[in-house]
């Protein structure tokens, strides 16, 4: 049954996780919002330039969808994309120097922030045109259905792009085609400044689904456990030839839609009632309730990922900018000028 958007956050006794699970989520989500929060830092000094879109409150998306799939398994999402691309597995360390535009960077520079991508851990990228990724991804999931593979595509787009006729498109050829996708809306409420309830006659994104005769489901997108729980059925059931699912992830945005954006068209009881769920800290609560860490645990955590971070930024401070020599590098499948002897 689906969720309200702001309903209670329920008693976790579904599933019992590990005290490795749930460390390695709260690590994972920690290490996003730092690394963001730097980021956020980086873009005010002018480090960072172009547009550059946080992740700030949306942690928990990230984190349970990466729990939920494989390695091999493919993640395409827009351009708010690099808590994903940590999730994936590049390194911080590459992410950061892709903001910086360097030569050292997951895509050498070429891409910035709304841009990374790595064919290595399947991260098919962050993408600039809204919804455009919405075909790519289901294209993905076509390609591993006639290939026989076992891979699922995750694809992943915001509220905004939830009106773009590409999704309509889209989801009748992945229900038609019985295609391995899960389509996650992440429903943060905004998009860029302008509120679902202003620009949708359907407010409960879920239901997008439903003239499709697409399984659908709303989730708490500020509770890392369900997400990682309505994530592994519908990939399961995707893996089983079922086909698509669309996972409408209810969560939100601390900072602006971009850091040009001052957010004032939220209320700040609105913004409040968002953080007072905050991911991280209910998870934390939710460890330290049942005694299943310590402070000191926590502490060293922290001072992990604080470390991770900082490396990141002399690492980007340090690396070469990219050269002239290999402008058409990564851009195309085969050497520019495309010239055969």
């Amino acid at each position: 049954m689906a969720k309200t958007a702001l309903a209670p956050e329920p008693e976790k006794n579904a599933q019992t996780y590990s005290k490795e699970q749930l460390l390695a989520w709260y690590e994972l989500m920690l290490l996003m919002r730092r690394f963001e929060e730097r980021a956020g830092m980086l873009y005010q000094q002018q480090k960072i330039r172009g547009f550059c879109h946080l992740y700030i409150g949306q942690e928990a998306v990230g984190a349970g969808i990466e729990s939920a799939i494989r390695p091999d398994d493919y993640v395409i999402t827009a351009y708010r994309d690099h808590a994903n691309a940590i999730a994936r597995g590049i390194t911080p360390r590459e992410v950061m120097a892709e903001l910086y535009g360097k030569a050292t960077g997951c895509v050498g520079g070429r891409g910035g922030s709304m841009h990374m991508f790595s064919k290595e851990h399947n991260f098919l990228g962050g993408h600039g045109i809204v919804g455009g990724q919405i075909g790519l991804g289901a294209g993905a999931a076509l390609a591993a259905k006639y290939r026989k593979e076992d891979r699922v595509s995750i694809t992943l787009f915001g509220d905004g792009a939830s009106r773009q006729g590409m999704l309509h498109e889209t989801f009748n050829m992945a229900m038609l085609w019985s295609l391995p996708v899960v389509f996650v809306v992440e429903n943060n409420k905004y998009a860029m400044g302008t509120s679902v309830e202003r620009t949708s006659n359907v407010v409960d994104l879920y239901k997008l689904a439903r003239s499709y005769d697409m399984p659908s489901e709303q989730v708490n997108g500020m509770d890392v456990m369900e997400v990682h729980e309505a994530t592994f059925e519908a990939v399961q059931n995707a893996r089983d030839g079922k086909g698509p699912t669309l996972l409408e992830m209810v969560t939100y945005r601390y900072r602006g839609h971009s850091m040009s954006d001052p957010a004032k068209y939220r209320t700040k009881d609105e913004v409040q009632e968002f953080k007072d769920r905050d991911p991280i800290v209910n998870l934390q609560h939710y460890m330290t309730e049942r005694d299943l860490v310590t402070n000191a645990e926590l502490d060293a955590i922290e001072e992990k990922v604080k470390l991770v971070v900082d490396d990141s930024v002399e690492f980007s401070e340090n690396s070469p900018w990219p050269t002239g020599d290999g402008i058409y590098d990564k851009v195309y499948s085969q050497p520019y000028p495309f010239v055969t002897d």
